[in-house]
């Protein structure tokens, strides 16, 4: 983990790849520790949660619940140039994930696990 300032220093999509990986672990452990179902299942129920349009709809859900750095993390996140094209999301959707996906990696590289595990939890 690192302080803040070198966190600050990172390139968002660098939050947003770390954050796209401890999203998709949390929803992982969610299911597995709150459902019987076997590994496929779990893999097709993961997908419904991190896909880019339900990421990018649980970010406008958890808008009224973030911290004014944490909108400022979200934008700059969403407003970072990005080269990557989305295959199975719409444009906006995609945008709107990563920046999602941002504010789950810069607070986890923040070590700020406790403001992490309070939004994940408002994500189920």
């Amino acid at each position: 983990m690192k302080n803040k300032t070198e966190v600050n220093l990172m390139s968002p999509l660098t939050w947003a790849y770390i954050g796209d990986s401890v999203y998709e672990l949390y929803i992982r452990e969610h299911l597995v520790q709150t459902t019987n179902l076997k590994p496929h299942k779990l893999h097709i129920e993961a997908i419904k949660h991190v896909k880019a349009a339900a990421q990018a709809k649980i970010l406008k859900e958890l808008e009224n619940f973030l911290t004014e750095e944490e909108k400022d993390i979200v934008r700059r996140t969403r407003n970072t140039e990005n080269h990557h094209v989305a295959k199975n999301a719409n444009p906006t959707d995609y945008m709107y994930a990563t920046a999602f996906e941002g504010l789950i990696g810069y607070l986890y590289l923040s070590n700020q696990t406790e403001r992490l595990e309070e939004l994940l939890k408002l994500c189920i």
